[in-house]
């Protein structure tokens, strides 16, 4: 089965990202890991709720036509109930097997937590804290989220403020929202090599110690 991060990007798209990266670190001894992932966390809440907002409306406008002519009285609750169970399975099914609908019923404060998170674990899953000057940065892309995270190692953060990584933030999300992150990404990651260039720049016997793209 295909997943979302496979489908972000076009073949195309991946080998201008790689070449991007390996470009960028051609002009410093800093290590850029672009990533991306179909989503931070399952949310299994969002099917439940989602399940619950889709099922309520039709089981209670059904209610009262099955039960009338049973004549069922305050029994009625029953009938509301099995039509409830009856539409919210299947309705479970359709959100957490639906990326855009699951979107609309996650919560902005837990989508920024679980992707902050999801991000700095996968900065040490990917060892990008043991290179050599500490400089290794991660873009992390979240696709179901619509979230990109740029986290970096401590002899970067050392050096560069906080609001340069946000602007390589803010122009990979319009990229995406434009339906252009491969370009997007790629831009940004050369305007990531063009300030870590200014604080490391490249040495004769720099390797390249990290992935040029991680998709999962």
């Amino acid at each position: 089965m295909v997943t979302l991060a496979q489908r972000f990007l076009t073949e195309a798209e991946r080998q201008r990202i790689g070449e991007a990266t390996r470009q960028a670190e051609s002009l410093t001894s800093g290590e850029i890991v672009p990533m991306v992932v179909s989503a931070s966390h399952d949310y299994p809440l969002a099917a439940i709720v989602g399940a619950a907002v889709i099922a309520l409306p039709p089981a209670l406008i059904l209610t009262p036509f099955i039960a009338a002519p049973l004549w069922l009285g305050h029994h009625e609750m029953w009938i509301f109930l099995a039509l409830f169970c009856l539409l919210a399975l299947p309705a479970h099914v359709l959100v957490k097997r639906t990326p855009a609908l699951k979107r609309w019923f996650l919560s902005a404060d837990q989508v920024d937590e679980e992707v902050r998170e999801a991000a700095v674990t996968a900065f040490f899953d990917e060892k990008l804290y043991r290179t050599r000057q500490e400089n290794g940065i991660l873009i992390f892309i979240s696709v179901l989220e619509h979230r990109v995270w740029v986290l970096a190692d401590s002899g970067i953060n050392s050096r560069i403020g906080q609001d340069q990584w946000q602007e390589i933030v803010d122009h990979i999300t319009a990229g995406i929202k434009q339906n252009r992150q491969g370009e997007a990404i790629g831009e940004a990651i050369g305007r990531v090599g063009a300030i870590l260039q200014e604080h490391f720049p490249i040495t004769t016997d720099d390797p390249n110690e990290l992935h040029d793209l991680i998709i999962r």
